[in-house]
């Protein structure tokens, strides 16, 4: 491994919410291939348009050294790949490797002598030397740690997050071996302003990364017991938050569905290494177990409240406010939201579906959901705020109130009213 900084000839593979904004970075300060399947996407791109709102048009255009393509021929003017392709469960809860696979599957057809692979995709500790290191190897005839090399840097966006960005938040780094580890460091120094962390190994980086989000997984589902806990006992959760809160060391987890592409997933990852080498989590799976099942506990909750106001459950009409999994952004992926449409299919309630933030096109192609344009007045037996976009924030408790019917439950998850104000809150 013989490179300098100034020999790298970058490629960003995956050019979603994790690869754009880390593409255009880089593309501020040298050339770089930024790589998508999608020609959709490609097209976008090129005309100054990102969907996902993660990258404004002005960024785009300042990113000059940055060209989009969907042609595999064009990465082989790479030496040097960064994969920030998604890595989803499936619909067991085990992780799904696939874009990962396929992603090293077309590398390794490009793959030359020196070159080097880092990915970014969030997986259990030992993927990317186990399960995408010897795709490498395979199709492309190389060995590893002789004739290319790898790297890992786990990814640390948070969607619709303007303030905690690529550029200033602190990157862990890795490398296939002691040299590579430097390269891979050095090159993400270039444009990561709050600085990098070189971890020992790579199975080190990838497991620091996993555990993050498991982490916050296991604190929500407390929470998220705690409220259940307190709500059979008629105390307000977040009055009971509060107050904790006022202890210097109190941590300021929140009730809610725990969706996303990160929390909601990340877990299976680490369960699922941990199961094939003999253990069996406890403390993650419960917490996985009642995060999971806290779409159906919200519906059991709308539902009872519905029937001590004598509203008929059967044929009730329903206004969901908000689809995506957090607020101020378009992400609909592994959104929680959906559980509570299922639910509520299940008594066979009419529903209505909100988002200001969603594409129609997206809805019904990722969920088969059609959204409404606009909630109707006067129509709902019951309103469940599901997601605290700014639209929602800014309501008035009269324009709330405007959308019930003669007798309607409203359920804020998000805490964005007084408790005065609606039946329920998380």
């Amino acid at each position: 491994m013989k490179y300098s900084n100034e020999e790298l000839k970058l490629a960003v593979i995956g050019l979603g919410y994790v690869g754009l904004p880390l593409a255009v970075e880089f593309g501020k300060e040298r050339s770089v291939i930024g790589f998508d399947i999608s020609k959709h996407r490609i097209k976008e791109l090129q005309s100054g348009i990102d969907n996902t709102l993660e990258v404004e048009p002005e960024l785009l255009e300042a990113a000059k050294g940055l060209k989009f393509t969907c042609d595999v021929e064009t990465l082989k003017e790479a030496n040097t790949y960064i994969v920030t392709v998604p890595t989803p469960i499936d619909a067991a809860k085990k992780p799904d490797l696939t874009p990962l696979i396929k992603a090293s599957e077309m590398l390794g057809g490009v793959l030359k002598k020196g070159d080097v692979v880092i990915y970014e995709s969030t997986v259990y500790p030992g993927a990317t030397e186990e399960d995408c290191v010897p795709v490498l190897e395979s199709v492309s005839g190389l060995k590893f740690n002789q004739d290319f090399f790898a790297g890992y840097s786990p990814e640390r966006i948070n969607p619709g997050d303007k303030e905690h960005r690529v550029t200033n938040i602190l990157k862990v780094t890795a490398g296939s071996n002691p040299e590579v580890a430097i390269v891979v460091d050095n090159l993400y120094k270039e444009v990561i302003k709050a600085g990098t962390y070189r971890a020992s190994s790579i199975r080190v980086a990838e497991a620091a990364k996993v555990i993050e989000n498991t982490q916050r997984d296991v604190n929500i589902a407390l929470i998220n017991e705690l409220s259940i806990i307190f709500n059979k006992m008629g105390i307000d959760t977040l009055e009971v938050l509060e107050a904790a809160g006022t202890k210097w060391n109190f941590l300021p987890f929140r009730p809610g569905l725990v969706g996303g592409h990160c929390i909601g997933v990340d877990p299976y990852y680490l369960t699922h290494k941990a199961e094939s080498i003999g253990y069996h989590p406890e403390i993650i799976t419960a917490g996985r177990r009642i995060n999971d099942n806290m779409g159906r506990y919200v519906v059991g909750q709308l539902v009872k409240s519905m029937l001590g106001k004598k509203i008929h459950v059967n044929e009730a009409k329903v206004l969901i406010m908000g689809l995506t999994f957090k607020e101020n952004c378009p992400d609909l992926r592994n959104t929680k939201v959906v559980d509570i449409i299922d639910e509520l299919s299940e008594f066979g309630i009419n529903i209505d579906v909100y988002d200001p933030w969603v594409s129609a096109e997206d809805a019904r192609s990722e969920y088969d959901i059609t959204l409404v344009e606009k909630p109707v007045n006067g129509k709902y037996d019951g309103i469940i705020l599901a997601v605290a976009h700014d639209e929602f924030k800014k309501m008035s408790a009269s324009d709330l109130s405007a959308l019930k019917n003669s007798e309607s439950v409203v359920y804020d998850l998000k805490h964005i009213f007084d408790k005065e104000i609606v039946d329920i809150r998380l």
